[in-house]
C-alpha cells in the first residue's frame, strides 16, 4: 500500500536536503509537490489544504529543531503531521462488562463486510476470545452462505435463521451466544446504499435494540473518496464508533487512510492487508506513517515474527546455530515461518530503507514453492548432511521434485552461503551487508 505515495513524498522532501535553512521561498515548492501528491493519491483536498498549512506553519516556524539539517526537519514535521491526521494513536475495540461483546459491522456493498468478520473472528480468537458469527445479511443471494463457508473453514460456529427479519436474527443470536460460551457477537449485516432509506432505517432499529459495543464502518479501501463519502452519511445516521478499511493491499492509492479520520472524526481500527484469514492488522497513525515517508515499520514486522515463531523453536535454533548444526531440515522450518508471516515484498517493505529499493523488483514468493519440493525430494540423511549430495543425488533430487539440477545446486549453494554467515556472525568476523540472491526469493 502507499508504493506511489511513498516514492512521490521521498523524492520530494530529498529535494530539501540540499538546503542551508527552511525558508518561505526554499519549502514552497516542496509543498506545491507534496499537495500534488496527496491529491494523487485520493486524498479529500479540504484534508490537504489543512495539512499542507500546518507543515507550511511548523517548516517556517519556531517549532523547527535548529539541530538538525532541514531535510530531516521537514521529515519529521510531515511525519507528525501524518501521525496527527491519522489518529495519533492506535484505538482498541471497546468489551462489554458482561458478555458477549457485540459487534456490527456495517458499509456499502461490495466494501468486504463478510470476509472482514471472519478475519475479525480469528484475530479475537487469537487474542484468547470466542467468537460466533452472525448472519445478519438477508437480501444478498449466497451472503449466509458465504459466512458459513468461512466459518466452517475456520473452525467457528455461525449462527442464522430462516427468516426475513434482521433484527429479530441478531436480537436472538445474543441468546444463542450467552448459552453457548460464545463472548463476543460478530454481526454481518447487509450492504447497502446511504440512500436507501429502509436498509439504512434497519441497521437503527438493530443498534437501537442491541446497542451494541462496537459499530464498524467497513470501507473498501480502493476506493478512495467514495469511501470517505460513504462513511459521512453511514455517521450520521448510525454514529459509528471506528472504521475498516479493507483490500488495502492492492492498488489502493491510500486516500481513505489518510481522509476518513479527519472527516468523520472516528478512528481506523482495522486495515485488510490480504485474502488470507489472518491478514488484517491493527491500525496504529505512526507505524502507517512511517511506512508512508519509507522509513518502514519494524515493530509491526517484529510482532509478525513473533507470533509466527514460539519462543522453544527460536532458542532451539539459536543453540543449533551457535553449535554449527544448521541443515536444510532447519532451512525448511524457517521458510514455513517466514510464509506465516506474509507477502514477502509487504515484510520486507517493513524494513527501513528497503521499501524503495524493491520499487521495481519482483519479489518471487513462488521460490518457496520449489525450495520446499527440492528439500521434500531429500533422504531424511539429506537433508541433515547436505554434504552427501553428490551429482547423482542432486539428479534424482530435480526429478523427484520437478525441478532442474541447476535449481538445486542454486539451493545447495545458498545453504552453504547462509552456513557461512551464520559462522562469521558467531565470530563476530561479520562486515558488510548480506549479497543480493543469498536467499531464495
Amino acid at each position: 500500500m502507499f508504493e506511489d505515495l511513498t516514492a512521490k513524498l521521498e523524492t520530494t522532501l530529498k529535494r530539501l536536503r540540499g538546503q542551508g535553512k527552511l525558508s518561505q521561498n526554499n519549502i514552497a515548492e516542496s509543498l506545491k509537490e507534496i499537495r500534488r501528491s496527496l491529491l494523487e493519491a485520493d486524498v479529500n483536498y479540504k484534508v490537504v489544504k489543512e495539512f499542507v498549512k500546518r507543515i507550511e506553519q511548523k517548516a517556517v516556524g519556531e517549532e523547527v529543531v535548529r539541530s538538525v539539517t532541514p531535510g530531516q526537519q521537514i521529515v519529521k514535521i510531515v511525519h507528525d503531521e501524518l501521525v496527527s491526521l491519522m489518529g495519533n494513536t492506535q484505538t482498541e475495540l471497546k468489551t462489554a462488562g458482561i458478555p458477549p461483546t457485540v459487534i456490527m459491522l456495517c458499509g456499502l456493498q461490495g466494501s468486504g463486510k463478510t470476509t472482514f468478520a471472519a478475519k475479525l473472528a480469528n484475530y479475537l480468537r487469537k487474542k484468547g476470545r470466542h467468537p460466533l458469527l452472525v448472519a445478519a445479511d438477508i437480501y444478498r443471494p449466497a451472503a449466509i452462505q458465504q459466512l458459513q463457508v468461512l466459518g466452517r473453514n475456520l473452525n467457528f460456529p455461525v449462527y442464522s435463521e430462516n427468516t426475513g427479519d434482521a433484527v429479530k436474527i441478531s436480537r436472538n443470536s445474543i441468546k444463542y451466544a450467552r448459552e453457548n460460551g460464545r463472548d463476543v457477537v460478530i454481526l454481518d449485516t447487509a450492504g447497502r446504499m446511504h440512500i436507501d432509506q429502509n436498509m439504512m432505517q434497519e441497521l437503527e432499529n438493530i443498534k437501537n435494540d442491541l446497542k451494541p459495543q462496537e459499530i464498524l464502518f467497513v470501507a473498501d479501501g480502493m476506493t478512495g473518496q467514495d469511501a470517505v463519502n460513504a462513511a459521512k452519511e453511514f455517521l450520521e445516521r448510525l454514529d459509528f464508533d471506528g472504521v475498516v478499511l479493507t483490500k488495502m493491499d492492492g492498488d489502493a492509492r491510500g486516500g481513505a487512510a489518510l481522509s476518513i479520520r479527519e472527516v468523520t472524526q472516528r478512528p481506523i481500527k482495522f486495515v485488510g492487508i490480504g485474502e488470507k484469514p489472518d491478514a488484517i492488522e491493527p491500525f496504529h497513525p505512526e507505524r502507517m506513517a512511517s511506512r508512508i515517508l519509507g522509513m518502514g515499520d519494524v515493530v509491526s514486522l517484529v510482532e509478525k515474527a513473533q507470533e509466527a515463531v514460539g519462543i522453544q523453536e527460536a532458542q532451539k535454533l539459536e543453540q543449533k546455530l551457535r553449535k554449527e548444526q544448521f541443515n536444510l531440515e532447519d532451512f525448511y522450518s524457517q521458510i514455513q515461518q517466514i510464509k506465516k508471516m506474509g507477502p514477502l515484498d509487504q515484510l520486507l517493505g517493513m524494513i527501513p530503507g528497503i521499501g524503495k529499493q524493491l520499487k521495481n523488483i519482483s519479489i518471487d514468493d513462488d521460490a518457496f514453492v520449489r525450495v520446499e519440493a527440492i528439500i521434500n525430494s531429500m533422504t531424511p540423511r539429506e537433508r541433515q548432511k547436505p554434504r552427501i549430495i553428490n551429482g547423482s543425488r542432486r539428479r534424482r533430487i530435480a526429478m523427484g521434485s520437478g525441478t532442474r539440477v541447476q535449481d538445486v545446486n542454486q539451493l545447495l549453494n545458498q545453504y552453504e552461503e547462509m552456513r557461512k554467515m551464520f559462522k562469521k556472525l558467531k565470530s563476530g568476523k561479520m562486515k558488510g551487508g548480506f549479497r543480493p540472491g543469498a536467499f531464495p526469493f
